[in-house]
Order: structure tokens, then C-alpha cells, then sequence
């Protein structure tokens, strides 16, 4: 973390995001949700505390969501759905970054990403800790999941065990490119709210 612009998200509780690399969470197998804009430090909080929990020697497995529900989707193809979702929930540390972006692949005759999620969720709540960002808010974690039921089975589940902190505050990779486009003499257009 030592690279975080602290300054960049004023609103950030730096001493809660701090508290989160002591990995105490993971020791009360506890879940974590980020959640914010694109471009507001989700997956470079999430990348770091991957470090940190491999450092510590914590088993930790790290996906984005499309990239695991995919995993478990050619598990459905080739017979080792099972083996696969076991795998996901051996890791101490689940770090499922990016919920909300990229397309989840559905079809009629297979289970929703949101079952996916939610067995996978299942079977790790109290054993073990997971780990999500966001940059949807969790009303549309139904339509991007496929099942507004079991998404909000899911987000139950985290609701019970979960440090939730929400990131309010613009794209750093914005910022970086209007810095970038100022030296060069160009203009971007301003960003817009969600």
C-alpha cells in the first residue's frame, strides 16, 4: 500500500483500509466488500492485501469474477465442477476482484453465476474469508449475476461476516490521464458520475 494516493481519496478511512492489512479479518474468517467507481483503488487495495496474506503465508486464492465463474462454468463442460468449486474454497483468502465488469456467459441449461457465487459463498461463510470489489452498486448485483434472488442470497451471506468499506472518489486512472493529456496540450473531457 505504500504506493496508495492517500490524498487522491480524501473520504477514505485510511485507518479502517490500514486495519485490513493487519489480516486480523481473515483470522475471525471474516468476508471484506469494496466497493466504488471504477478507477478509485478497489483492485490495488485487494492486490496488496494479497500480497500481504501471502506474505503471511495465509493460502490465498486470487480471480477476477468473470475469469472464476468461467472456472467453474468449464467445470460444468468437463465434469469437474466439483473439484473446481472445492479448489475455490480451500484458500483461507478468496479475493474475487471486479464483480460488475466484464460478461458473465449464461445459458438456459446451466446454473446462474449467481448460484455460482452463492454456493461457492456457501460453503466458505464462517470457514473461511472472502474478499470482493465492486463497482456496481449491489442493487445490480442481480441483473449482472442473472438471478436477483440468489444475488441477494449471496449479499446475505457477506452481510453477516463482512467489513464493508466504500470507496467515494473519482478515477485515478482518470486523473492520471488528464495529467498526462495536460503536458501534451490536449483536453479531456470531465468525468462523469456513476
Amino acid at each position: 500500500m505504500a504506493a496508495f494516493d492517500w490524498d487522491f481519496q480524501p473520504k477514505l478511512d485510511r485507518r479502517a483500509v490500514e486495519d485490513l492489512f493487519t489480516l486480523a479479518f481473515v483470522e475471525r474468517r471474516e468476508d471484506l466488500l469494496l466497493t466504488g467507481r471504477t478507477g478509485t483503488g478497489k483492485s490495488h487495495i485487494l492486490q496488496a492485501l494479497t500480497v500481504k496474506a501471502c506474505e503471511q503465508e495465509w493460502m490465498v486464492r486470487y480471480a477476477r469474477c468473470v475469469d472464476l465463474v468461467g472456472d467453474l462454468y468449464a467445470g460444468l463442460a468437463d465434469g469437474s465442477y466439483e473439484r473446481r468449486m472445492k479448489h475455490w474454497c480451500r484458500a483461507a483468502l478468496l479475493v474475487v476482484d471486479d464483480v460488475g465488469l466484464g460478461q458473465l456467459r449464461r445459458r438456459d441449461d446451466e446454473p446462474t453465476a449467481a448460484h455460482m457465487l452463492y454456493t461457492l459463498l456457501d460453503r466458505r461463510n464462517g470457514e473461511t474469508s472472502t474478499a470482493l470489489s465492486s463497482n456496481i452498486k449491489l442493487s445490480a448485483w442481480g441483473t449482472y449475476l442473472g438471478d436477483a434472488s440468489l444475488a441477494a442470497a449471496v449479499l446475505d451471506r457477506l452481510a453477516a461476516t463482512c467489513v464493508r468499506i466504500d470507496i467515494d472518489g473519482p478515477s485515478y486512472r482518470q486523473h492520471l490521464a488528464r495529467e498526462r493529456a495536460g503536458r501534451q496540450g490536449l483536453e479531456l473531457p470531465a468525468q462523469e458520475a456513476p
